[in-house]
């Protein structure tokens, strides 16, 4: 069986598949991939399911050395790219690294998190059904190090495949929520606040919840309430009135009062919004969100299916793509 070797990694390297579904009653989180849009077409370049395990990286670069057979590889994350035998190659095409050679991922330029897929996907040993780690609890684990080796199946040697022209990435605007279950518990002034102000998404926001900063929200009846089920898109707001949005590896309750719910269409734009961001919200119904959640179901299906055969690149292409003034001397040098 194939392998990765991990020679560098960045601060957040794991891997992750599309969540651990059916145990959030025994207070197992779902965790899974913070952008399963970007994960379902990194999979796709490779010729995955959509809910194959993939390696997510976030806030730095990573090396790793294809072991015991070629691999084919890709990188799908918001600006991404890769580096291959000295060429740079855009994120949205696929790769073949043979044996012995390393690949580096550079990160996300354009957003926080990237994944990295392989054909027939990592196989570590699944955990509850998935292989998603999950930090705080250690599901999916150990954390990977470097020297780690990531066992894959690497029998597959598909063509290389490219993303179909034009931006992958759905499209922008407010960051679209349905209100409650708690709405009742704000003023109507903190409920149009929430829905009408800009809000900066900090630094100490990780993968299991951002953290904002805005106007203050004020509770009507106090910012305690008997816990109830959260999950992946609940928008906590505590007594410091600064709002919670929760986020893959969130827990399974809260005692917070809940304002509203990120949709889950747009809960992998929002992951990619940096610390930093200035991000607004959209109040929209239940019935808006299961149509934005088919809409992008669809678009995801549409992109996988124009994928198509990635060029070779030719050599004055790629020429022409390189920074070569590093190698002009003066022609005086002996």
């Amino acid at each position: 069986m194939s392998a990765l070797e991990i020679i560098s990694a960045p601060p957040v390297l794991s891997i992750q598949d599309t969540g651990r579904t059916g145990f959030r009653r025994f207070g197992v989180a779902l965790s899974g991939a913070m952008d399963q849009r970007a994960l379902a077409l990194a999979n796709a370049l490779v010729g995955n399911a959509p809910n194959a395990a993939a390696l997510e990286l976030a806030y730095g670069n990573a090396s790793f050395l294809a072991m015991d057979g070629p691999l084919l590889v890709a990188l799908v994350g918001p600006g991404a790219v890769v580096e291959l035998a000295g060429r740079i190659h855009a994120g949205s095409c696929s790769v073949v690294i043979e044996s012995g050679v390393q690949i580096t991922a550079y990160a996300a330029r354009d957003g926080v998190f990237s994944y990295f897929a392989v054909a027939d996907g990592i196989r570590t040993p699944p955990e509850l059904g998935s292989r998603s780690f999950h930090l705080r609890s250690g599901i999916g684990g150990p954390a990977l190090a470097v020297g780690d080796h990531l066992p894959c199946a690497g029998t597959t040697l598909r063509p290389a495949l490219r993303l179909p022209d034009g931006d992958w990435r759905a499209a922008p605007g407010p960051i679209r929520f349905v209100p409650g279950p708690q709405q009742d518990r704000f003023a109507d002034r903190a409920q149009a606040t929430f829905a009408s102000s800009p809000f900066t998404i900090g630094h100490r926001s990780d993968r299991m919840a951002l953290r904002l900063s805005g106007p203050s929200l004020s509770h009507s009846c106090g910012h305690d309430i008997v816990s109830d089920g959260v999950m992946p898109g609940s928008i906590q707001v505590p007594g410091d009135g600064q709002p919670i949005v929760l986020m893959r590896d969130c827990q399974t309750t809260g005692g917070y009062p809940k304002i509203g719910t990120v949709i889950s269409a747009d809960l992998d734009r929002l992951a990619q919004c940096p610390p930093g961001a200035a991000i607004t919200f959209k109040p929209v119904t239940q019935a808006e969100a299961i149509a934005a959640a088919q809409a992008n179901a669809a678009d995801i299906a549409r992109i996988r299916t124009r994928i198509q055969s990635a060029p070779a690149i030719e050599s004055s292409a790629y020429l022409l793509s390189q920074n070569l003034i590093g190698g002009v001397v003066s022609g005086t040098e002996s």
